[in-house]
Order: C-alpha cells, then structure tokens, then sequence
C-alpha cells in the first residue's frame, strides 16, 4: 500500500470475514493483553445533542491501541446514534473504525463498525457466559431486541449448541414479535417466548442479558432466580440492590466504569454504595460491597471466577473501543489477504483491492 491508500471495507465483507474467525478468542486475547498492561485507551470524546424530533443523539469517538499476534495496532472508532433511528427503520447507531499504521499514523483502513460492535459486543458475553455462567443451561432471557440482540443469538447458536429455548421481552411488543420471528427462521430448532412484561421474562431463566438504552433502572433482586447469572450489556437495567447484594461483580475496566457515573455502578461507586478493590467499603445508604474485579484478570489466572450458586453474579462491561480496533485488524488483515474491500488513494482514483496496483 502507499501512504494515501485506505482500504473500506463495508457490512458485508466484515461479515463475511468475521465468520471465518473466533470472535470470543480475539476479545479474550485483547482482554489477555489489557489486564497485563499491553494496551493504550485513551478516554473518549463524547458529544451529545436532542435531533429534530427531540430524540436523544450522541457522537463517540474511541482511541485505542493494543498488541496482537499480527503486531501493534492502533485505531478509532467513530459510533454514531440516535434513538429515533429504529422508528425511521435504520439501526440506533453506526459508524466506522479507522486503522492506523503504526510507523506512519496515516489511516490504511476504514472498516464499518456497527457490526463488528455488536459482535464484539456479543463476544464478551459469550465469553463471561463460559467461565463465570451457569454450569449449564438451555435457555436465555434477553430484554430488548435490537442489532445486539441478534448478534447475541447468533454466537449463542455459534458456542452453546444446548441452548433451545430464549426467552425476549421489548417495551415495543412488534420489535419483539418481529424479533422472534427473525431467529427461530434462521434458527429453526429454537423456541422463542416473547414476555408481555419484563419480569416474567427476567425470571424465565437463569441467563439474562440486558440489551437496551433505559436510563432508569427496573430489574430489582427478587426478579432474578437463584444461581443467576446476568450480563448487564446496556446502561442502567439492574437497580442498586443487585450490584450490592451479587455474589459476585466482575467489569472490564475498573477505570471507564469508576469515571462514568451517567451509568447505574458508576453511580454506586461516586455515592460509595460500591466500592472498587483495593479500598475500605465507602460510607452509604447500602453495604457498599467490592467489585469483585476485572474480568481480564480472571481469564489470565490472576482472580478467581465466581459461577452463580444460590446468588447470582453480575458481568457489567462498559466497553472498550480496543476490543473494536483489534477485532477491526483481523478483519482488514483477512480482507487484504483476499482481496476484498475497496481500495481508495485519497489523492486520487478508486480501485478494487484485488486489482490495487
């Protein structure tokens, strides 16, 4: 490549790609690395606003580097939103990852970024789901059915081939149905429950994931079943209770979760009803109990996984754009190899990758 040649690389191609890899192996890699110092994640620009018909909306831009097995990697990713956005029949947010080369900076690829967050998304579950899930289970409460939903289903069907039965709720009954009907036809050997209120599906099983945007916490202590466990994927699903009186909590980045208190544990630790490892219980309304810790450090050996008993344990990861950029690599890589994507000289023509000069 020259130094003005970018390589895009659309939804389809990133799919395509990303079927011949092991998502779960490439965030834990990444996981592997950020617990043992080898990443760089610098904090996110965030610009928010209200669009034409009042719709929260939001612009985030995420750095990120980190090692991998094909070398340094560095990169951003720009994930744009809006809430309205599924009512005008497009996905709540997209955007792109951009790849840096690590000796000159300039960009060598832009790759779509909606999938790959969802997937990397849906990795980490599944990962958190075989260390410090259930010991086993065949069925799985999901509450909200949006793109992460699916890309969900999706690797359950990929890495935990018991499970028959998933049980969804949506404040949108038609997103539900619609929903439903999207993965028992992709997975016919799967039985659907859509649950008119969100308790009854909570209760249904004893994996639960929450996939929305609620900025209100609903999920109280007594909805979960004995032997539990839950992925608190989105923001502000699990009231206080949950967090203060879990078995056990694991995060991804004490840091991103401790200086975020827009979200429910963030909230916790600045009103010292949690406390971060390390440091005495803050005073406050509640036990002020410690987060376990990083979920890193239980995959290198260095903390112990907590399996639900008669408790229940929560996994609540903020997100980091690093496992986006390392996800984005081996996508980029892949695609180049085999001459996929689009090859685009910024001072000049566009040309097919396989036919890139």
């Amino acid at each position: 490549m020259r130094p003005d040649e970018i390589l895009i690389i659309d939804r389809d191609t990133v799919e395509r790609c990303l079927a011949k890899q092991d998502p779960v192996a490439l965030v834990e890699s990444m996981l592997h690395h950020h617990a043992a110092g080898g990443t760089v994640l610098p904090a996110e620009g965030y610009l928010a606003w209200r669009n034409g018909v009042g719709a929260y909306t939001r612009a985030i831009a995420m750095l990120g580097g980190s090692d991998t097995s094909s070398g340094r990697t560095y990169g951003m990713k720009l994930i744009n939103a809006s809430v309205s956005n599924p009512g005008l029949g497009i996905e709540r947010a997209g955007g792109f990852t951009v790849l840096f080369d690590p000796e000159t900076a300039r960009p060598t690829a832009l790759v779509e970024a909606g999938f790959i967050s969802a997937e990397r998304t849906a990795a980490y579950t599944m990962s958190t789901l075989r260390v410090l899930g259930p010991a086993g289970f065949d069925e799985v409460s999901i509450v909200g059915c949006g793109t992460i939903a699916r890309a969900h289903v999706r690797l359950l069907h990929r890495y935990f081939g018991a499970v028959r039965r998933i049980h969804v709720h949506d404040i949108d009954p038609e997103r539900a149905r619609r929903f439903a009907s999207d993965v028992t036809g992709r997975f016919p050997e799967y039985t659907v429950d859509i649950h008119p209120d969100v308790h009854s599906c909570v209760s249904a099983s004893q994996v639960l994931v929450t996939l929305t945007v609620s900025d209100e916490p609903y999920i109280e202590a007594g909805s979960l079943r004995p032997g539990t466990f839950v992925a608190h994927v989105s923001l502000d699903d699990l009231r206080p209770e949950v967090f203060e009186h879990a078995q056990a909590v694991y995060v991804d980045d004490l840091g991103l979760v401790c200086d975020n208190p827009r979200r429910i544990l963030g909230a916790l630790i600045r009103d010292g009803r949690v406390a971060v490892p390390g440091t005495s219980d803050a005073p406050g309304s509640g036990p002020g109990r410690a987060i376990t810790g990083a979920y890193g450090d239980v995959l290198r050996g260095a903390l112990p996984a907590v399996r639900p008993d008669d408790g229940f344990v929560v996994s609540n990861p903020f997100g980091m754009a690093v496992a986006d950029v390392v996800m984005g690599r081996a996508v980029a890589d892949l695609a180049r190899a085999e001459g996929l994507g689009v090859m685009v000289d910024l001072l000049g023509a566009a040309t097919r990758a396989g036919g890139a000069a």
